[in-house]
């Protein structure tokens, strides 16, 4: 008999180009209604955010309102920065060294902001490489290559996980649930480094455009496969066409068909048949997974607007997970 701790979380990507101040970031985070807080990396972005004086010394200051206020800062999570380069998959050795010097500087901000989760999307498969059978199979073992080799790093470096977010277009692998089973199995069979995990999203089964059918659109069958080797669960309203970010609000739950009650459901399922996965004997079950509500508003969204759209999801959520969590007994 095992337990599994469920509890909810909010991704730090609502502050980016609004609130700068660190003391603001966990306040705001804790009178929203959420425990947990995902640290988007747009905020303090290992490139762009000043010198690493002022990153380090902002990670600290975020660490120290965290515990003030008591909120968790449970990962560091990639924000729109990463998503808009080939990175990681690059066909050019420079441009991938400089996408895994990022990965490896953003290891750094985690342990000073007191987390020891990374996660995210480094990379894209470029149009020239999808068209090659033999370029898409090089870049595919280039990407699993690269993070056993990350996650060794990231290990030494004091993390316990390398998250990879299941996208839903063929160029951000991996993006079908064939292919999620086939990331996992590679980049863990014989692992030396820390786990390399899925993020799975339920807004993220929008395949159709690309030819997908089937239970690859269904967030539920992705949850019931992948769910129990997950810490990191990304919730948002939205349509299965499309990966719309939506608030819990009245307005957008009649609009979406994304449901807590079957998400829950599936989440449970998986952990109860974890033992009967592909992936049995290569990864272990969570005993804690996150519900983390990524919510990415547009520019025009005034700050009295979106803090009360987080606010009113929060409390939804919380109709289905008690204040402190819900505790799976497995």
């Amino acid at each position: 008999m095992r337990t599994v701790h469920v509890e909810i979380g909010v991704n730090g990507a609502f502050l980016t180009r609004r609130w700068e101040e660190p003391e603001n970031w966990m306040r705001i985070t804790r009178d929203l209604g959420y425990p947990y807080h995902s640290f988007c990396a747009d905020v303090i972005d290992p490139f762009f955010s000043g010198d690493r004086g002022y990153q380090l010394e902002a990670a600290e200051k975020t660490r120290a309102a965290a515990e003030k206020y008591g909120v968790t800062i449970w990962d560091v999570y990639t924000g729109v920065a990463t998503h808009r380069f080939h990175g990681l998959s690059h066909s050019d050795p420079r441009c991938r060294k400089r996408m895994q010097d990022w990965i490896l500087e953003c290891c750094d901000l985690c342990v000073a902001l007191g987390t020891s989760r990374l996660g995210g999307h480094w990379d894209a498969f470029s149009v020239e490489v999808l068209e090659s059978p033999e370029r898409t199979a090089e870049a595919w073992e280039r990407i699993v290559g690269t993070f056993r080799d990350l996650a060794v790093q990231a290990q030494a470096k004091g993390l316990t996980a390398l998250y990879n977010e299941q996208m839903y277009i063929p160029s951000e692998v991996p993006w079908t649930l064939e292919q999620s089973e086939r990331f996992l199995r590679e980049t863990n069979t014989d692992r030396v480094g820390a786990p390399v995990l899925l993020t799975l999203d339920v807004g993220h089964q929008a395949g159709m455009h690309y030819g997908l059918t089937g239970a690859d659109l269904d967030y539920l069958e992705w949850v019931r496969r992948f769910g129990a080797y997950t810490e990191i669960l990304h919730l948002q309203q939205t349509t299965p066409d499309a990966s719309h970010h939506w608030p819990f609000t009245p307005e957008f739950n009649r609009r979406g068909n994304v449901r807590i009650p079957l998400l829950l459901e599936a989440l449970e399922w998986s952990h109860r048949h974890a033992h009967e996965s592909p992936l049995a004997g290569i990864l272990e079950p969570c005993d804690t997974c996150i519900l983390i509500g990524e919510w990415i508003p547009g520019s025009t969204k005034t700050e009295e607007n979106l803090l009360e759209e987080l606010r009113v999801s929060a409390s939804y959520l919380r109709e289905f997970i008690p204040e402190g969590g819900l505790t799976l007994t497995i």
